[in-house]
């Protein structure tokens, strides 16, 4: 393991982790600073930063050739956002042919930018969470913090009940094995009945493919919670809404992380979010079943 060294060039084994204190004030996720680092994109002190070195608040770092102001982690303010997805938009910052992006419509930070808790595919809707903290956004997507993801999902086809038991018991997908750990039935709309579902991983397309691993299809699927955040109607299809300082709270709770300020907006931050907001464009938002539950 490298060590981080002072601007005297002696090593200083103490001190936080790169990309622990990168990810913290707001650059991207741990596992995008880790990349940055691998790739010779950091300097800690004039000098390549490695995998491995730690760094203190008397360290020079910079990403890019751009200075980075480090913070002590009580001094990082801590914002978290929930985002209603429509179907059609990307989980990306920038695509090549030009198709939507959720970033596009979320609302404009100076110095930070928004870290995607998870991800949801195009033809997927629903509950995002994005945040200025990167250590919240690695934990709460890190496999080993077991954090339920909840989806509505339309299927086409009979539901047997044996289809179900697999599915809760676990089966066997491309990438290792997969589960839900609760199947509940909403109700049905012709060929179609309504479901939901828990899991508690991110795996791409693992709903879907846990449904076609019972030779069953998906024709519409929605986020409807992450850990402890559900979405409601403060978001419709295509909006966004900071959460307040309690909701933050518990959901770095969950990542056991110690709780942290929500900032108040400045009157810049307020007109520049209200813009923002004015420019979001109409879109069809997933209509919710509403038979009542029924555990299967």
């Amino acid at each position: 393991m490298s060590q981080n060294r002072t601007p005297h060039g002696k090593p200083s084994p103490s001190g936080e982790k790169l990309q622990k204190v990168l990810a913290r004030a707001g650059l991207g996720s741990r596992r995008e600073m880790e990349t940055a680092i691998a790739a010779g994109r950091v300097k800690v002190n004039g000098r390549l930063a490695s995998l491995g070195d730690r760094v203190e608040p008397r360290d020079s770092v910079a990403v890019d050739e751009r200075p980075v102001t480090l913070k002590a982690e009580q001094e990082t303010p801590r914002r978290v956002i929930m985002y209603n997805k429509p179907e059609g938009e990307l989980c990306t910052r920038k695509d090549p042919e030009g198709r939507r992006t959720v970033f596009e419509r979320l609302p404009r930070l100076k110095g930070e930018r928004w870290i995607a808790i998870g991800r949801l595919d195009i033809n997927t809707s629903g509950l995002l969470l994005f945040t200025t903290d990167g250590e919240l956004a690695n934990r709460l997507m890190h496999p080993s913090t077991q954090v339920e993801r909840e989806y509505a999902v339309r299927v086409m086809g009979e539901v047997k009940q044996d289809n179900v038991v697999a599915m809760v018991e676990g089966v066997m997908l491309d990438d290792g094995p997969a589960r839900f750990t609760d199947v509940q039935e909403f109700g049905g709309e012709g060929i179609n009945t309504w479901f939901h579902v828990v899991i508690l991983e991110g795996r791409n397309r693992e709903v879907r493919r846990l449904w076609e691993s019972q030779a069953l299809t998906v024709n519409r699927l929605k986020r409807v919670r992450y850990g402890n955040i559900f979405l409601d109607k403060r978001a419709r299809a295509g909006e966004w809404v900071e959460l307040g300082q309690d909701e933050v709270d518990d959901l770095a709770a969950l990542a056991d992380l110690p709780a942290r300020r929500v900032p108040e907006l400045t009157p810049e931050e307020k007109n520049r979010w209200s813009r923002d907001k004015n420019k979001r464009r109409p879109v069809q938002a997933m209509r919710k079943p509403r038979a009542k539950r029924s555990r299967r």
